[in-house]
């Protein structure tokens, strides 16, 4: 075992200065002993056998301003998916209530927007009261905030802001031309200067090199504090996107930046992400053994297809795991071990 893997007590206190080089040595460690501390770690600091089920909702489609390789929400890609205007906040909240009767404890609203813009503002204030009035978390993703936006977000009672890294600064270039790496380490420090709570990762499997998937990884332990959560999405293969056809991800190179995920970022909850519906069930246990804490449920993510709830639940009954609780409660009932344990 490597030495940087040795030492579970030093990983479980998070660190922000890791260089692309330590995390290349935890990535490329024997599998055996990469998924071993993964687990080990994640038992120090979180409940293994709990995960999250969380629920996300397009709540405004296509026509994105954005050239993402990836999405078929562009409006530069003709994927026949047709736009629609911002939903109506009594329509949000039917869809927060079914999700949360049906086993999430987090409601994540996502609109395919290049930023907010003032106009839309009061319909998302009162979307997120009104799931917070359910008793779930609450995330958005709405694209870039201006200044005064994410405060005015934490005032309504905002709990996570998504804005994903996307790749490596280097492969970011690749991949999208209208929105730059800055762009988005400014919006996260918007989010962050305001108070809410930060959901941040990647997207794999879009052709990038080995490399490329150690750096978002380094890129994102970087950030300080860490993201709270951090999604590890698997490319969709969307016909008509720029990405179509990109080779398929060895299963086994994702389950490796799940795990270095887990390993560099020790409290934040690693999120197995889009990408699920074609994943089998051992893949997805793999997942959950290298540190995975949080799904998202329901047949559809955004405009991407997702595993059936029925099918989700047989899986969790396989591998005798648990719906997690909100995240205060998590973090209250996380194990407690002394030093050296």
């Amino acid at each position: 075992m490597t030495d940087l893997l040795a030492d579970l007590s030093a990983l479980a206190e998070p660190r922000f200065d890791w260089t692309r080089e330590e995390v290349r040595a935890i990535y490329d460690a024997p599998f055996n002993d990469l998924i071993f501390a993964a687990q080990s770690l994640h038992r120090r600091v979180h409940q293994p056998n709990k995960v999250q089920k969380s629920r996300l909702l397009s709540i405004k489609t296509g026509g994105c301003a954005e050239d993402c390789g990836y999405c078929n929400q562009s409006a530069h890609f003709d994927t026949g998916l047709k736009a629609s205007k911002l939903m109506d906040p009594d329509d949000v909240e039917t869809k927060a209530r079914e999700a949360r009767d049906g086993g999430a404890t987090r409601f994540c609203m996502g609109a395919a927007w290049r930023e907010l813009k003032e106009r839309d503002e009061p319909k998302i204030v009162e979307m997120i009261q009104r799931v917070k009035a359910l008793g779930m978390e609450t995330c958005m993703t709405l694209g870039m905030l201006a200044d005064g936006q994410a405060e005015r977000l934490t005032e309504a009672g905002l709990d996570f802001y998504n804005h994903n890294l996307d790749s490596s600064p280097e492969y970011y270039r690749q991949i999208i031309t209208t929105r730059t790496w800055d762009d988005r380490i400014q919006t996260l420090a918007r989010v962050r200067g305001a108070g809410i709570q930060i959901c941040c990762g990647g997207i794999i499997g879009m052709g990038e090199s080995r490399d490329d998937r150690i750096g978002l990884l380094a890129e994102l332990a970087g950030l300080s504090p860490h993201p709270e959560s951090v999604p590890i999405n698997h490319l969709v293969d969307v016909a008509n996107t720029p990405l179509s056809g990109a080779a398929p991800l060895d299963g086994l190179e994702f389950v490796r930046a799940i795990a270095t995920a887990r390993l560099v970022m020790p409290k934040s909850v690693v999120r197995l992400s889009a990408g699920r519906e074609s994943m089998s069930k051992e893949l997805q246990a793999l997942c959950f053994l290298a540190g995975a804490g949080s799904i998202f449920v329901g047949e559809e993510l955004l405009t991407t297809p997702n595993p059936e709830i029925a099918s989700d639940s047989a899986l969790f009954a396989d591998l005798g795991l648990e719906p997690d609780a909100p995240d205060a409660a998590r973090r209250a009932a996380a194990p407690v071990h002394a030093a050296g344990s």
